[in-house]
């Protein structure tokens, strides 16, 4: 259903080192790069993450209540992707852990330009 989402920044290449490591953690590279744009994916027919300068030359904003939530395949992995944006530069705004009795295990975290992100899975573990 979803192809990609873009964020917007106001320094692309301090993002795109920012989202070139972060995205090893789970093993996505860039797949497309222009002189705005950068997107990451396993491929380019799957769902996708992209960077990009705005295309109306005005600053790059965070949009309120936006996020942008990353799948991952266990509670260590939730913790490498969320260890590394903070190492990275990130700032905390959740420590990975359950949330609820769901089995919902995230991590939540503000990248450099402010755009929230988190890192999660469904476990069976509570």
């Amino acid at each position: 259903m979803i192809g990609y989402i873009t964020l917007g920044t106001n320094n692309k290449e301090k993002a795109e080192q920012f989202y070139d490591e972060l995205m090893k953690v789970i093993g996505v590279g860039r797949i497309l790069e222009t002189k705005q744009f950068t997107a990451y994916g396993p491929s380019m027919q799957e769902t996708g993450f992209s960077i990009t300068k705005p295309y109306d030359g005005k600053p790059a904003t965070v949009g309120n209540g936006s996020m942008i939530a990353f799948n991952v395949d266990s509670k260590e992995k939730v913790q490498q992707f969320y260890d590394k944006a903070i190492e990275l530069g990130a700032t905390e705004e959740g420590a990975p852990g359950p949330r609820g009795e769901t089995g919902f295990y995230a991590g939540y975290f503000r990248d450099l330009d402010g755009h929230k992100l988190n890192v999660f899975t469904i476990t069976t573990e509570i």
